[in-house]
């Protein structure tokens, strides 16, 4: 049986290896970094191999290192998952979840309901949420979990599909009763369109049929949230998810165009570092999915796992 400070000199390793660096572990472990690099140097010395290249620019992994790095962090996962499922057993999920989203648009028209109904049944778990703009590093940033709209391009990272929303084209009945209704794709290159880049490519498809365009405007605009208060104004034209924009549609502050012509869905990844998940995480991400799914047509399973 191994001694329970080897189980905790694991631990700190693949804290150190995950991060490539003593001070952002120590951080993490919340332990002083001359203690933490001093377990290290104890745990090699014990084990009669180097594991870490220590200089005063970078830490890296040796060939030792890198090999039991990942048996290690396989191990420490699942003793953590496995004290989480048994904590979770006794009163169910718990502790701090963050979560990163994107910083606008319709992802949080639905997950403020989630994230709200998920806390009223779920009282031992605090939420964080983090809104930004760019890719968030899930592992520096200390997240448990990411809402994308875009595929990472980091390839160790877990990525499941939980949702693909229908898009269309919508204006005020002020802007049209202006511009006049466009019915095809060619239509809109005499229209003013509410675009983050200018000018943008739309694609469509109709049946058979497939057409791309050039879009611009007078206002460009890389908010979702604005684009749609624009929009509400009879400034242009712009591109949204359908279940964004039903309450507008419904009370008739927008009107959808071009309904036969069908634009790119736009999907919803739910983006973690690792498939051994605690119990709070495997929790939200379960219960999203339920949510989201009943939003698309089909929910896809995982598009790219982690090697190993």
């Amino acid at each position: 049986m191994p001694h329970p400070q080897v189980l905790r000199d694991m631990a700190l390793f693949v804290e150190v290896a995950k991060r490539r660096s003593f001070s952002q572990a120590a951080l993490v472990l919340g332990m002083p970094v001359s203690s933490l690099s001093r377990r290290i140097t104890v745990f090699e010395t014990a084990i009669g191999l180097r594991l870490l290249d220590r200089t005063t620019r970078r830490l890296t992994l040796t060939s030792y290192g890198e090999a039991y790095f990942a048996q290690a962090m396989r191990l420490v996962e699942e003793a953590q998952q496995a004290y989480d499922d048994i904590m979770a057993e006794a009163k169910g999920p718990s502790g701090l979840l963050k979560i990163a989203v994107p910083a606008d648009g319709w992802v949080n028209e639905h997950l403020s309901g989630i994230v709200s109904d998920f806390a009223n049944g779920n009282e031992h778990v605090r939420i964080q949420l983090g809104l930004g703009h760019g890719p968030v590093d899930l592992m520096d940033e200390r997240y448990d979990l990411a809402l994308a709209v875009e595929t990472p391009r980091e390839t160790s990272l877990i990525v499941r599909k939980v949702a693909e929303l229908a898009n269309g084209i919508f204006a005020a009945p002020s802007y049209l009763e202006d511009w006049g209704r466009p019915m095809s794709p060619p239509d809109l290159s005499e229209h003013n369109v509410l675009v983050a880049m200018q000018p943008t490519n739309w694609s469509f498809v109709r049946g058979e049929e497939a057409a791309s365009t050039a879009v611009s405007g007078q206002i460009g605009c890389n908010s979702p949230g604005l684009m749609r208060t624009f929009a509400l104004a009879g400034h242009g034209l712009f591109a949204a998810s359908l279940s964004a924009v039903r309450p507008d549609l419904a009370s008739g502050a927008l009107e959808q165009v071009m309904a036969d012509w069908t634009l790119q869905p736009t999907p919803l990844y739910i983006v973690t570092t690792s498939r051994l998940l605690p119990a709070k995480v495997r929790s939200f991400i379960d219960f999203a999915t339920r949510r989201l799914s009943v939003l698309s047509d089909a929910v896809e399973a995982p598009v790219r796992e982690a090697a190993g």
